[in-house]
């Protein structure tokens, strides 16, 4: 556990010598800010409060920002360190790969849950003291508080094992951007078209919500969008929110971390220096 801290603090150090720190807090707060000024206009046409819409906001902010930082912040973990040479030096030390990544992944992990934080904490705290009454949606607000990181989790596995397998920073920075639209943007224009032609049929009403269930950023949307009366502001995809079991989102949200970084374990053993 000691080298894993020792490996987590080193690597909180580079990031923030990078400006990965600041730049993940500074993108976060700054969408988060300007979604709940534009967002807080719709409160009275709506008949919410302002804190509803602004977790409302905020969920879509997590499901396109989240995993894009956790792609940036991982994929270079791998490949980096095999084209500086530096995953040669590390292993001769006695730490395993298994240590190696865990360190990584608490550093990266806590730049993602602080950046997180502030954002939404700074988002929050306009909404409520624009209207005191918002109050009603804070439950809302601490479930999102504690999805955002496990969100991020799941995309840094995947960064890790796409790290893994390109070996080049170049490449697997190419592979992170791939999988980012394919994951969160093309995989629900592809189910929006399939329902368009199905019709109202078999495939949307018995395969349509667990297809969502089964994306990582679907299952964050739907998860947090059931919490409140934010499923009340879903439609198009998210309107599926009302009719997917909690605990079947809950139990995705959960697995897609455990899965992704057992499998970006599996890939970094098989990576010779």
């Amino acid at each position: 556990m000691t080298s894993i801290l020792a490996l987590a603090a080193s690597e909180f150090r580079i990031a923030l010598r990078n400006r990965w720190v600041a730049i993940a807090i500074v993108m976060m707060t700054l969408f988060a800010v300007v979604l709940t000024v534009a967002g807080t206009a719709a409160t009275g046409t709506l008949g919410v409060d302002r804190l509803t819409v602004t977790v409302a906001s905020l969920i879509s902010l997590g499901v396109y920002l989240l995993p894009l930082l956790a792609l940036l912040l991982s994929f270079d973990a791998v490949a980096g360190e095999c084209e500086r040479g530096t995953l040669a030096l590390m292993l001769t030390y006695p730490v395993g790969r298994a240590e190696i990544l865990a360190g990584k992944f608490i550093a990266h992990l806590g730049i993602l849950a602080l950046a997180a934080t502030i954002g939404f904490g700074t988002a929050a705290a306009i909404a409520l003291i624009a209207d005191p009454e918002a109050s009603v949606g804070l439950p809302a607000l601490f479930r999102l508080f504690w999805t955002a990181p496990v969100l991020g989790a799941a995309f840094l596995g995947i960064g890790y094992a796409l790290s893994a397998v390109a070996r080049r920073p170049g490449a697997a920075a190419g592979l992170a951007i791939a999988v980012w639209l394919v994951v969160v943007v093309l995989y629900d224009i592809a189910l929006l078209a399939a329902i368009v032609t199905d019709g109202g049929g078999t495939f949307t009403v018995d395969f349509f919500p667990w297809l969502l269930a089964a994306n990582p950023a679907d299952a964050f949307r739907l998860f947090n969008l059931a919490a409140s009366e934010a499923t009340a502001l879903a439609s198009g995809v998210d309107g599926a929110a009302a009719s997917m079991p909690p605990a079947a989102t809950l139990v995705a949200i959960l697995a897609w971390p455990l899965l992704a970084l057992a499998f970006a374990h599996l890939v970094f053993r098989r990576v010779t220096p």
